[in-house]
């Protein structure tokens, strides 16, 4: 029997930049579609106000850091009362602390199913621009990240009647053969039987064989992929393999625009340094070139029970 993967609490973390409107945007169409708690939170970072080290008490200094989380609360009622519609209410939450320690630890204590959150990269290959929030919890998440760049377009053309659901109904899923991508596959073919979604299974082989060589290796792949179908998905399910010859990232971004594809799927490695380049070169530059957000699934050996 297919694994069912439910959504019971999405986390996310608002900033009050445009790329938080476009993680909000989603995150309220995931909430609305599966019935799911939906957590906005926002954290003051003290080293963004210089003035704190400058209060000349303790309790001085308690009563100006109260007053920042005062303000955050009332700009992220702001936020939300702006850009929601629909009968989603979510729960506000705002803290005070490093941003990224605080968005781990609070998801893991809540037990989050999903983050979802915006980036900042979105031009060539600046890790710096992308921010080092959004990469450190990809990294160390102890759930899966939906990272968005840009609002989904159903959510803009259904207007407040309607609400915010978002209807996928193409997604891509990266496949590399390797036990990093076992659980981000099982998320894709959940997601494509939910929302009743074509989803395409895809390979790039970066080192191209000699031309001759080329046609057997592109069926080998095929092949593999062909393997990766749950056969009881085989009658139900519509899924395609498709397998391109390049680089990965750029392969990705072109097929994703070609066939329209509403979300990625990913699955990676995070925790070791040895990764940063695998993960950068292409999860990075598919985030910040694509079209649409890419849902970062980390393998589940990576993740906590």
């Amino acid at each position: 029997m297919r694994e069912t993967l439910t959504i019971k609490l999405i986390v996310c973390p608002i900033d009050f930049s445009e790329f938080s409107v476009s993680a909000y945007q989603y995150a309220l169409s995931v909430a609305e579609h599966y019935q799911a708690k939906l957590v906005a939170q926002h954290v003051v970072e003290l080293w963004r106000h210089p003035a704190a080290d400058f209060v000349a008490s303790a309790g001085l200094y308690e009563e100006y850091s109260q007053a920042l989380r005062e303000s955050g609360k009332k700009q992220l009622e702001e936020f939300v009362e702006n850009h929601t519609r629909g009968e989603i209410r979510p729960e506000l939450v705002v803290e005070i602390g490093v941003a990224a320690d605080s968005i781990l630890s609070f998801a893991q204590l809540q037990k989050a199913d999903v983050i979802v959150m915006g980036t900042h990269g979105r031009r060539g290959f600046d890790r710096l621009m992308l921010g080092s929030v959004t990469d450190r919890v990809m990294r160390t998440a102890p759930c899966p990240v939906l990272v968005a760049s840009k609002p989904p377009q159903g959510s803009v053309a259904a207007g407040k009647e309607r609400g915010h659901v978002h209807h996928l109904s193409r997604i891509l899923f990266c496949a590399d053969f390797s036990e990093n991508s076992e659980r981000a596959l099982k998320y894709a073919i959940s997601a494509t039987a939910e929302y009743d979604a074509e989803l395409t299974l895809l390979h790039v082989l970066e080192e191209v064989p000699s031309p001759a060589e080329t046609q057997e290796a592109v069926a080998a792949v095929a092949e593999r992929l062909d393997k990766l179908i749950p056969p009881e998905g085989r009658d139900t399910l519509k899924i395609k393999t498709a397998v391109r010859i390049g680089k990965t990232y750029a392969q990705i971004i072109q097929l994703a625009l070609e066939a329209q594809i509403d979300l990625v799927i990913m699955g990676v490695r995070g925790r070791g340094a040895l990764d940063l380049a695998v993960f950068g070169s292409t999860t990075y530059r598919v985030m910040q070139l694509g079209s649409c957000p890419v849902l970062v699934v980390r393998s589940s050996g990576e993740h906590r029970s």
